[in-house]
């Protein structure tokens, strides 16, 4: 089992107070600005594709399949998580349920090929310039450069036309690290635990999705 080291960045010594708003989370970042977490701002994407989706399978179906997503999510990002610590044992693995332990596998083949120092693992940031926040899975050196790495799981593969929420999301996270600590990132990556079917791993840079990111944040600030 790989052991990670983990970089210290005195910059990133800090945690952020949230609270869940009517508009949705925002987190009081040093000097006492609330600013809006960056899922918050981008909430609005897919938004009527989602209803659309809620109204053709009923309200109760697609809240179970919600609930099953939220909870898988979860379960994988939580041990991804204690493997990146270096607090997963062959115990621990043992006792996964069947589904989480083939998903967190295939994930684990991308982690040993690609990441090498740690520098974050939920990592609080945020930035003036954007007027986000919000706490990023993983910044990492990836294939020996550093990026952004956010994981998610799904039920089927993603058409990457699809998910441009989740680039703009790592985007921000480049955009924030880069302000609070001075080091620049330009690689994101989105690895997708897919259920029975691997990973599925997009490499980006960031700077095909900030325009786009703006869009969002001055749509959220505009209301």
């Amino acid at each position: 089992m790989k052991n990670f080291n983990h970089v210290k960045l005195s910059e990133l010594n800090f945690d952020l107070e949230s609270e869940t708003t009517e508009r949705g989370r925002v987190y009081k970042v040093p000097g006492g600005d609330l600013y809006p977490s960056i899922t918050t701002v981008l909430s609005a994407y897919n938004k009527q594709a989602i209803y659309e989706w809620r109204q053709r399978v009923g309200e109760e179906v697609a809240n179970k399949i919600s609930a099953k997503a939220s909870g898988r999510g979860t379960k994988l990002h939580n041990t991804v998580e204690k493997y990146l610590l270096n607090e997963m044992s062959d115990m621990k693995i043992q006792t996964m349920m069947p589904d989480i332990k083939e998903m967190f596998f295939d994930v684990r083949k991308v982690i040993d090929e690609n990441i090498g120092d740690i520098y974050g693992i939920e990592q609080p940031l945020y930035s003036r310039k954007l007027r986000l926040a919000g706490r990023c899975d993983c910044i990492a050196e990836w294939g020996g450069e550093l990026a952004i790495v956010d994981w998610k799981t799904a039920s089927k593969t993603k058409d990457k036309s699809h998910i441009e929420n989740y680039f703009m999301q790592a985007s921000a996270y480049a955009e924030m690290f880069e302000e609070v600590t001075g080091k620049p990132i330009n690689k994101i990556v989105i690895a997708i635990a897919v259920e029975s079917e691997g990973t599925q791993l997009f490499v980006e840079t960031k700077e095909k999705y900030l325009a786009n990111l703006q869009k969002y944040i001055d749509k959220y600030y505009a209301v």
